[in-house]
């Protein structure tokens, strides 16, 4: 029997048994035509967090009364900036803080981190990823394997989903890594796809892949912060993420890496070294001989944006203090009242179909809706009345209730939208 019912008294009744509720009060709500905005776009552009400016305030305080002093001699030096998040993000990723530090940002960071793990020798030449991945994905593969001399068409395998099918099978994916075998150098691939929503069996990806001599690498832009990991256990290669998604950190601010702890000290990966990655006892003897710091920051090239690491650690504070399982359980309340309303609403009217895996093992907080009927009009009408989620050409609204700071009465109000559309575009 379904526990949920389409009542906004039932909505109320579930945001006062919500024992995170108080943490949306730390976040500013964007307004549109004056009233405060249903904002299901986390998995675009997280909001930000009230205390954002507190936390740079901090360091400008300390950059006007030190100036180059904050580096070393202030209450939070700068010298270790890249270390404040490492609890957190450990907590997160499921990950050991050696395994972890925010870093540059996504796409750099996977080119760092295929510089060492993409090698391709002999036959083992091949990379797989999911087909249809986010452009800055497949233009990131196709100019690492120009790099190596290789053809994109023949190197890069993409596993596509069956005929009238949306998501891939886990069946299918592990499959074609055993087709593979030998060839296989490297599986890079989103941990939750972004335009479909379909969260990724990740540890079975990585077993069978090291059964068949690959590396393992994820992209987690959609999945960190959103959806349960466990990097360390797993025994993924390495990931690369963005923060300013679910993570709220602020549009294009820093993202971060993980590097599993049986890389910390290989000597024989290479790597385009850089100042911040080298040991940091011997760092301002300025010599020659790069040795690289132990774990995830041996890969670091450049000392920390130490403005932005403040934004990034305000959202950071909020994870720690709610904790990624009571936002899981969370999440999974929320997105399933969600698609409970949009199903029973849109029923047979042939609109809109969900897209995203119906089993809330396989998602995340975010629902694609493939639109049958209306395009790109619904999702105006949607912006009209107050909801802003997010278009993904040809025909998909991807549509993400956050549970750090969404309600279920949000949901409700979305549907009594959804409700208005469908009148208007049937």
């Amino acid at each position: 029997m379904n526990p949920y019912r389409y009542s906004l008294a039932y909505a109320q009744e579930l945001d006062r048994d919500d024992h995170l509720r108080r943490f949306r009060n730390r976040f500013y709500f964007p307004k549109v035509n004056g009233h405060e905005v249903i904002y299901f776009c986390g998995n675009s552009l997280g909001l930000q967090p009230k205390a954002a400016k507190d936390y740079i305030e901090e360091d400008l305080k300390i950059w006007a009364e030190q100036a180059v002093d904050g580096h070393f001699d202030s209450p939070k030096p700068w010298f270790t900036v890249h270390k404040r998040g490492k609890e957190a993000l450990a907590h997160i990723l499921g990950a050991k803080e050696e395994e972890v530090v925010a870093m540059n940002s996504l796409t750099a960071n996977l080119h760092a981190l295929m510089v060492s793990f993409y090698r391709p020798k002999g036959k083992r030449t091949k990379i797989l990823t999911e087909a249809g991945a986010f452009p800055s994905d497949m233009y990131l593969l196709e100019s690492q394997v120009k790099y190596h001399g290789l053809s994109p068409e023949q190197t890069i395998v993409e596993i596509k989903p069956r005929a009238g099918e949306h998501s891939l099978r886990t069946e299918d994916i592990l499959a074609a890594i055993r087709q593979e075998g030998e060839e296989l150098a490297c599986v890079m691939m989103a941990g939750l796809q972004y335009y479909t929503g379909q969260l990724f069996d990740m540890e079975q990806i990585t077993k069978a892949a090291h059964e068949q001599g690959a590396v393992v690498g994820f992209d987690l832009a959609h999945a960190v912060g959103n959806c349960p990991l466990e990097l360390h256990s797993w025994g993924v290669d390495f990931a690369a993420w963005c923060s300013y998604k679910y993570l709220n950190s602020g549009p294009g601010n820093v993202g971060g890496i993980f590097v599993h702890e049986r890389h910390a000290n290989n000597a024989q990966l290479p790597r385009f070294a850089g100042w911040w990655g080298h040991n940091e006892s011997q760092r301002f003897n300025m010599e020659k001989g790069f040795q690289p710091m132990s774990g995830a920051d041996g890969w670091q090239m450049s000392n920390g944006n130490v403005l932005g690491m403040s934004a990034h650690q305000a959202s950071l504070d909020i994870f720690l203090e709610a904790g990624m399982p009571k936002l899981r359980e969370k999440s999974l309340l929320l997105t399933g009242f969600l698609e409970y309303l949009i199903r029973e609403i849109s029923g047979d009217s042939g609109m809109l179909e969900i897209i995203t895996p119906a089993d809330q093992e396989q998602r995340g907080c975010q629902l694609s809706l493939l639109i049958h009927k209306g395009g790109k009009a619904v999702f105006d009408d949607f912006y009209k009345n107050g909801i802003v989620g997010d278009w993904r050409n040809p025909n998909v609204i991807r549509i993400a209730p956050t549970p750090l700071y969404n309600s279920y009465e949000d949901v409700y109000r979305f549907a009594k939208v959804l409700e208005q559309s469908l009148s208007k575009f049937t």
